[in-house]
Order: C-alpha cells, then sequence, then structure tokens
C-alpha cells in the first residue's frame, strides 16, 4: 500500500489551500494555493501536527477525494453494491488523508513556477508547473489536472509528475490487490483499514 509514490504524498499537499478563497481561473487556482501552501507549511510556528492538520482540512476543501477513488476503484465500482461503494469511499479518503499527512515535508526551500495550461475539456484543464529546489536539485515538471464541472469551485482530480499519472499508479496498485484476492471489495477496504490503523 506504501508504492503510491513520494511524489503523490510529497505533492498532493502542496495544491492545498487555506480557509481563503483562491481564484476560479484553474490557472490563477494552482499558482496562488500552492504558493500560500508553500507559505503556510514553511511557518516554523507550526508544529507537525498542526500542519498535519492543516493539510487534512484543505485537502477536503480542494481535492475531488471521490472521484480519486472511484476511478483508483476501476471497473469494479460498477458491479459493487452502494453500500461496498459507501464504505469504500470512507475508508480511501481515510487512506488518502494519512498517506498525505505521513509524508509532510517542507517544500519552503523550493521553487514554484507555472509554465503552460491547456483546456482539455470546458471541464478540464491541465496546468503545466515546475518545481526547483533551492538547494541545487533537479528539476521537477508537474501537470496539475484541474476540475472546474462547478465553475466557482476548481477540484484537483490528477498530478502527473513528469509524465506519470499519480491517479493511474493508484489505480494500478488497487487492481494488483484485487486481482490477487478475486476481486473482492470488502479486502481491499480492509487492506485501507489496516493502512489507517497502522
Amino acid at each position: 500500500m506504501r508504492k503510491i509514490g513520494i511524489y503523490l504524498i510529497s505533492f498532493f499537499f502542496l495544491i492545498q489551500s487555506s480557509l481563503m478563497a483562491y481564484s476560479s481561473n484553474p490557472k490563477d487556482f494552482i499558482n496562488e494555493l500552492v504558493n500560500d501552501a508553500l507559505s503556510k507549511l514553511s511557518d516554523k510556528n507550526l508544529n507537525k501536527e498542526e500542519k498535519s492538520e492543516f493539510v487534512e482540512k484543505l485537502a477536503l476543501e480542494n481535492v475531488d477525494i471521490n472521484a480519486l477513488g472511484l476511478y483508483a476503484l476501476g471497473v469494479l465500482r460498477k458491479s459493487s453494491s452502494e453500500s461496498e461503494i459507501s464504505d469504500f469511499q470512507t475508508s480511501f479518503e481515510k487512506y488518502f488523508l494519512k498517506s498525505l499527512t505521513s509524508r509532510l515535508t517542507d517544500y519552503s526551500s523550493s521553487e514554484f513556477t507555472i509554465i503552460g495550461e491547456d483546456k482539455k475539456s470546458p471541464n478540464t484543464t491541465i496546468i503545466n508547473s515546475k518545481v526547483t529546489p533551492k538547494d541545487g536539485g533537479p528539476e521537477i515538471k508537474i501537470d496539475w489536472r484541474v476540475y472546474t464541472k462547478n465553475p466557482d469551485k476548481p477540484l484537483i482530480r490528477d498530478l502527473i509528475v513528469e509524465g506519470l499519472s499519480m491517479a493511474r499508479v493508484q489505480k494500478e496498485e488497487f487492481a494488483s490487490i484485487l486481482n490477487s484476492n478475486d476481486n473482492d471489495i470488502r479486502i481491499l477496504i480492509i487492506k485501507l483499514e489496516d493502512f489507517v490503523n497502522n
């Protein structure tokens, strides 16, 4: 369950906003909230627990966790009962939030830059960016998939790091677990709960 990837964990939390309102324009939305998050998470007056709480609250506001969970579940979402889907979504949300908060990293020493945007559909825009560590580390290219079905409330649906979709990585990991357990969604839920409780 820990193969989700360091970038999924360490960069997804950067996209969280504070309680202030951000622009509804996808490009400005990403730029404002990432830079705000960098500033907030580098605040030396906040301890690790406070930063974890900050990330958790803001993830719930700005990441489409339900959509990510259903995508990660794959075709099994069509054959599972409403009760099973509900239980999975509850467990996935806890899993997602713990994954984010368990690997907090201070990125205040990195520079974030928007380098482009690509409107894929009326509801989806890809924002291209790069993160450049100030310590001379390698530059990392990150694309943010922003969903704007509600034009007043953009949501993050995926993060593509150096061409690799983190949502797809999660889907493949879940598929591997399900294929090894007769596509039993209950086994996947148990594994998610085990991760949360350990």
